[in-house]
């Protein structure tokens, strides 16, 4: 199913865990080091480098860019790094998350609450990845090289629903399935 970062708020209560996506329009980077400057933007009350409200962050820190291309290789780095961060972003409005790997409870359990998606990319495909993004700027935190915050614009970035609104979750009702198939 192909969606548009803009409709993903409205389209997010029709999708389940393990649906799959190609998403297209604006995400932002941020791994751990940007999470950390945002928290601390927020506790301060200063100004975001991007508005939270609706907007989807891609875990990711991409490599140099080679010629020819937009970015580098761009692969989904591990989400639960981001797990201490996570829900109160997403209490602020985030519309989704883009990472790779299992969330904690918190993270489940905030994503339910408002009505948020996690998406799970492709791990070790980051050069696949890339030839999805049309177009990278770095929008804050230059000085944190890679873990820069970049406004990326993809199209038909392949992703699939890793937690959906209704707190299903592809990693532990996945083991739970085949447990109880086996």
């Amino acid at each position: 199913m192909k969606l548009s970062v803009n409709d993903l708020r409205q389209t997010a209560k029709d999708l389940r865990r393990g649906d799959r996506i190609e998403l297209s329009g604006y995400v932002y980077t941020a791994r751990d080091a940007a999470h950390m400057r945002i928290v601390s933007l927020l506790d301060s009350n200063a100004p975001l480098p991007f508005a939270l409200k609706d907007a989807v962050i891609y875990y990711a820190g991409p490599t140099a860019t080679p010629p020819g291309l937009s970015i580098g290789s761009v692969g989904p780095t591990t989400a639960g790094r981001m797990d201490p961060f996570t829900p109160r972003l997403l209490n602020l409005g985030l519309a989704a998350v883009i990472g790779k790997g299992e969330r904690n409870r918190a993270c489940i359990d905030a994503f339910r609450r408002n009505g948020a998606l996690y998406l799970c990319a492709v791990g070790g495909a980051g050069a696949l990845a890339a030839l999805c993004v049309e177009t990278a700027e770095i929008t804050a935190f230059p000085e944190l090289g890679c873990e820069a915050v970049r406004r990326l614009l993809i199209k038909d970035f392949p992703l699939t629903v890793g937690v959906d609104t209704y707190g299903g979750d592809i990693f532990a009702d996945g083991r739970a399935e085949y447990a109880a198939a086996n």
